[in-house]
């Protein structure tokens, strides 16, 4: 059996596709009419969508978006009422019934719905920047739309955001973690993020160890820095692993995803030199297993400032 044959096709490495659940929020209007959002996540992040659980209990200290903990399966888990977050005034006849059960960012939290209706294959290409009127609306916690029926638009959530606005996020700071084995080693690294929120926290850990950080948005954003870099170091007369030491990139990123971006970087003559970890908030064995068949140096999981570390100074090209 080849590497290839151990993977559906849809989580083949080089596919740019993903699977997303379409699932639906309802808002009542002023004029007494019911609007529907179209909103999606990542199947990737997804363990299961279930019915609301009868017994959740509110606990002290949690932000009254977050309804309390309900034990799902063998888990004590963190059920967000995101039509609060959304401040949506619900129709009576359609208050949140299901719970989306997602695992990311080494937590699992529920996520209260109104409903969900269907599973979409689509390609990381097909997702576009939101309208400013629909990002501003919901916080700027939108990475993207997607083009569906009818010409309505699926919105998919940064959940990383939400959860680092509702303070949910849990993230070391250096002096916390600094460990003695570190090197003095100062690095010039790239980071791809789509998410701002993950930007800045990865961002602030790096500098706060001393590094240059640049940092682009997509895996379209992060082959045109390498582009500008190889060149920049040609005119310079140095080689590009001068100019950057190591690439920390997320997954899910629009027009071009991190598994697609780590394999053309690894397959090209130039940027191959370069290490590359991918960054991200799934930690299933199917995403570790899409990491080495593209050939990532490493597999890291959001946000751990001391495994981070560490595996800067471990792969970082030492200059």
């Amino acid at each position: 059996m080849n590497s290839k044959e151990m993977l559906p096709k849809i989580l083949e490495t080089g596919a740019n596709e993903l699977e997303i659940i379409d699932f639906r929020m309802f808002e009542k209007l002023d004029d007494g009419t019911v609007y529907e959002w179209i909103l999606g996540v990542n199947v990737a992040k997804v363990k299961e969508v279930i019915q609301k659980p009868e017994s959740i209990f509110k606990t002290p200290g949690l932000p009254p978006e977050v309804e309390g903990v309900s034990k799902i399966r063998d888990d004590v888990v963190p059920i967000v009422n995101l039509a609060k977050w959304m401040k949506l005034n619900e129709p009576e006849d359609k208050s949140g019934k299901y719970v989306i059960v997602m695992e990311f960012l080494r937590e699992i939290i529920g996520i209260v719905i109104h409903e969900a209706k269907r599973i979409r294959r689509i390609k990381w290409t097909d997702i576009n920047k939101p309208p400013a009127s629909i990002d501003e609306k919901l916080g700027g916690k939108v990475v993207g739309v997607i083009e569906v029926e009818d010409g309505e638009l699926l919105l998919l959530l940064d959940f990383e955001g939400i959860l680092d606005e509702l303070g949910m996020i849990k993230v070391f700071r250096v002096d916390e973690t600094q460990d003695e084995s570190f090197s003095s080693n100062k690095y010039k690294i790239l980071i791809l993020d789509d998410s701002p929120v993950a930007r800045k926290i990865i961002r602030n850990i790096l500098e706060s160890d001393g590094h240059k950080v640049y940092e682009v948005q997509s895996g379209l954003e992060g082959l045109k820095f390498l582009e500008d870099m190889e060149q920049e170091a040609k005119a310079k007369g140095v080689d590009i692993t001068d100019e950057i030491q190591l690439i920390i990139s997320d997954i899910e990123m629009p027009g071009m995803d991190g598994l697609t971006f780590t394999k053309k970087v690894k397959e090209h003559p130039v940027f191959s030199k370069i290490p590359i970890v991918i960054n991200t908030s799934l930690s299933d064995k199917a995403t570790v297993d899409k990491t080495k068949l593209v050939k990532a140096d490493a597999h890291l999981v959001k946000f751990d400032t001391k495994d981070l570390l560490h595996i800067v100074h471990q792969y970082a090209i030492k200059k």
